[in-house]
């Protein structure tokens, strides 16, 4: 019998503009603290991010978007956030923020397959 991960998740969104609460969510981090697992999917729909705001800067947009992976799979060009341990990396990525990029509460669940999950989320969340 396979052994069940106990995981969180969190849904990353683009908020365009902060004051008017509206998001689209462009990506999911999922982490598992057993098993030492932590992974980022995304994909910015820069077509349906012009319907909430056309002054958007898309460009700065991708390298935030790509700063936050960074930091959630510790890569050394993430800064020092991104050294941080597996949990409070997504500890940090998950702390509500007032930013164009904010993340959903975590919401906990269990399954055999971290990365087939982490997948399926994203397509049901984001695509």
């Amino acid at each position: 019998m396979q052994e069940k991960h106990l995981y969180e998740y969190a849904v990353i969104r683009v908020v365009p503009r902060v004051e008017r609460e509206e998001f689209l969510n462009v990506g999911i981090i999922l982490f598992c603290k057993k098993a030492k697992f932590i992974k980022v999917l995304y994909s910015v729909n820069e077509a349906k991010l012009q319907l909430f705001s056309d002054d958007l800067d898309v460009e700065q947009l991708h390298l935030n978007v790509q700063a936050f992976a960074k930091v959630a799979l510790g890569e050394k060009s993430g800064g020092p956030i991104a050294q941080f341990d597996i949990p409070s990396r997504f500890r940090w990525l998950t702390a509500l923020r007032s930013s164009a990029i904010q993340t959903s509460r975590p919401h906990p669940g269990l399954c055999d397959d971290l990365e087939q999950t982490t997948q399926r989320l994203f397509e049901e969340m984001v695509l």
